[in-house]
């Protein structure tokens, strides 16, 4: 069997890698995290670690769920920020190309400026504001200096098991007869089983490269709140506020993407898979993992 070392694994895409793929009688996948009971413990930023660990398990194929995600607090902790989201990703590009592994990466739409006016393709301009989004950016940098065989894939608002907008949303309707969230903000939700089944469609081929991996379609945070408490039967009212006035209420140390709409351009060039639309992906999550 294929052997394929999952980092992250404890993580929302981690998890939903497990899914996809145990299914899978081609593969064997080796879980890690930075700790976890039965779970093999693996510090992607410690390079001879990495490299060691890799030459034990002989990989076919390294799939990087590892990130620091905590967008408010990279701002202060620039330090870590950049060990995780960028050391991280070239430790495994190193460890993969030493074992002659395939490597997929997965970054974020935090790459990009955030003001553009249509949909971001692969071969746009970056220009990341955020610490997050300026170590993702480096970490993508690295993964093509380093890797032979990659897959980068760049995603967003991503949700599935584990904490996430959803739930967070889901949460607060239980105490909350009204939430505020921000409608001038543009996005595509995107549940981490269609980015796993994107990726379970790259992982055998050849076709390597920058991708990006979004649901398709496109909304902003108040009306996907709005669909959520839909779906879920909720009335709880969603007060619709700017970036500025939620700020005022809520301080926020890192800088959000007005606009971070991403085209799958390159998927929909090269291969035949289509993301799901956001509707119908948030409905299926909502129905098998939330009202249960």
């Amino acid at each position: 069997m294929k052997k394929i070392i999952v980092t992250g694994c404890n993580g929302q895409l981690g998890r939903a890698i497990n899914i996809e793929l145990a299914g899978n009688s081609e593969y064997e996948l080796v879980n890690t995290d930075v700790a976890g009971d039965g779970i093999t413990p693996l510090d992607i930023t410690d390079v001879d670690k990495v490299v060691n660990f890799a030459k034990d398990v002989k990989p076919y194929a390294i799939i990087n769920c590892a990130a620091y995600t905590a967008v408010d607090a990279q701002e202060k902790d620039v330090d870590l920020s950049y060990k995780i989201n960028a050391i991280g990703p070239r430790n495994l590009a190193i460890a993969a190309t030493e074992m002659g592994a395939k490597l997929v990466h997965v970054s974020t739409d935090y790459v990009f400026e955030g003001n553009g006016t249509k949909p971001y393709v692969e071969f746009d301009k970056t220009g990341p504001v955020s610490v997050y989004g300026k170590t993702k950016l480096a970490g993508e940098e690295f993964v093509k200096q380093f890797a032979r065989d990659s897959f980068i894939i760049r995603t967003a608002w991503l949700y599935g098991d584990g904490k996430n907008f959803v739930k967070t949303m889901m949460r607060l309707s239980e105490t909350h007869d009204e939430v505020s969230v921000v409608d001038d903000q543009l996005g595509t939700p995107t549940s981490t089983y269609e980015l796993a089944k994107a990726i379970a469609h790259l992982l055998p081929t050849q076709n390597y490269g920058l991708f990006h991996g979004t649901c398709e379609g496109d909304t902003n945070w108040a009306d996907f709140t709005e669909e959520i408490f839909r779906i879920a039967g909720k009335n709880t009212k969603v007060n619709h506020v700017t970036s500025k006035q939620y700020a005022e209420m809520n301080p926020q140390a890192a800088p959000r993407p007005a606009y971070s709409i991403l085209e799958n351009y390159m998927l929909k060039l090269t291969t035949d898979f289509m993301f799901a639309d956001w509707h119908d992906a948030i409905e299926k999550y909502m129905k098998d993992f939330i009202l249960v």
